[in-house]
């Protein structure tokens, strides 16, 4: 098999389990709302929220999901952009603007909306919130909707939403950590490098990353730094192999392998933990505030608004081409659903805000504006 045909056969395995992993990522975040609004809503509550011990440290089954189960997420994502930028769609300068540009521009524009309902005011601390495109349902929700266009509109929006994860982990890294401790951050910094000699070494024992893994969560989580960050460092210090031995080495193995993992257990898991939201009057009453405007003008608004604007300008300057037997319709429909943030959203949610009706309006508007995305994209695609 030649390497174009096995980097396109890797794109279209990882492009099915987002898929079908977006369909369960559904039906899970469907069953925490029904949970979150039945009798059964104390007793989800109280499991969400029981403490859970470990050796040196007690967290709730919440904070250890969010905190402990997602670093494999994030593992996962840093061996992605690893390969992407390596071996994938991501390797040239030319194949990799485009994407870029646009996913600059789907962050950006969404913040500066966010920005603009709540200069001022506390809830400020949302504002990284409508940045995120969720991998799974997107993909997912292209699956359904776009029989028969070019394979070209996938890869974009892959390419698109993996360097948005790529952002996200940034600000996540910048903005939503603590005051560091410098010594922790000096012992993180030892494991790291010693993670880095064995990758260069050419070790390729789980074990080894397992346990400098476990290491530099620990680190983190003491240092300050939110310890999912620990996964994406990990992922990105993971043995790739070169051009021809690439499927051989462990970045390919461990992520062929913990990819379904990943869409069907962790992320539905993180779905039934997060996406339960009180569905009262008051919930959806409340999206008419500056948290709810920001949010759903970012995600639905903003997303497709920034990636068509950095498009456009990038197409005609000539600084980057369209894509084969793709259409400027294909874009906007690829950013309207960059608009389901999901995933991400919920995560960075829930580290923006400590009040739980602030939380409480921010999952709704985060649903809302996904759910919108994704029936607005869908119709785009089935009457281009």
């Amino acid at each position: 098999m030649s390497a174009v045909n096995r980097i396109s056969a890797a794109f279209l395995y990882f492009f099915r389990q987002e898929s079908a992993g977006g369909i369960l990522l559904l039906l899970c975040a469907v069953i925490a709302m029904i949970l979150a609004n039945s009798p059964l809503a104390g007793w989800y509550e109280h499991l969400l929220h029981m403490t859970v011990p470990v050796p040196g440290l007690s967290m709730s089954l919440l904070h250890w999901i969010n905190d402990g189960l997602m670093v494999i997420f994030f593992f996962v994502v840093g061996m992605e952009i690893k390969r992407e930028f390596l071996y994938g769609e991501l390797k040239s300068l030319s194949a990799t603007l485009l994407p870029i540009a646009a996913a600059a521009g789907g962050m950006i524009v969404p913040a500066l909306i966010y920005f603009g309902f709540n200069a001022g005011l506390p809830t400020l601390s949302g504002w990284a919130i409508p940045m995120s495109t969720d991998i799974a349902f997107s993909l997912g929700v292209l699956a359904f909707a776009a029989k028969g266009v070019p394979k070209s509109v996938a890869v974009f929006l892959t390419a698109l939403a993996i360097v948005d994860d790529l952002g996200g982990i940034v600000v996540l890294a910048l903005f939503y950590s603590d005051t560091p401790s410098f010594t922790a951050l000096g012992a993180a910094a030892v494991i790291a490098a010693a993670l880095y000699l064995a990758s260069r070494k050419g070790v390729h024992s789980p074990l080894v990353y397992l346990a400098g893994g476990i290491a530099l969560w620990f680190a983190f989580h003491h240092a300050g730094v939110h310890p999912t960050v620990a996964g994406v460092l990990v992922g990105f210090l993971t043995p790739a192999g070169t051009e021809e031995t690439q499927h051989e080495a462990p970045l390919s193995r461990w992520e062929h392998a913990l990819t379904p993992w990943n869409a069907f257990l962790i992320m539905p898991v993180f779905a039934l933990a997060n996406a339960g939201i009180p569905l009262s009057a008051d919930s959806f009453v409340h999206l008419s505030s500056p948290i709810g405007l920001g949010i759903i003008g970012g995600l639905f608004l903003g997303k497709p608004l920034g990636i068509c604007l950095m498009v456009s300008l990038f197409v005609r300057t000539g600084l980057a081409r369209m894509p084969e037997g793709v259409l400027p319709a294909h874009f906007l429909g690829a950013g309207v659903l960059a608009g389901i943030g999901f995933t991400m959203s919920l995560f960075l949610a829930a580290l923006s805000f400590s009040s739980p009706e602030d939380l409480i309006t921010a999952k709704a508007a985060i649903v809302t504006a996904s759910i919108l995305s994704g029936i607005v994209g869908t119709l785009i695609f089935r009457f281009r």
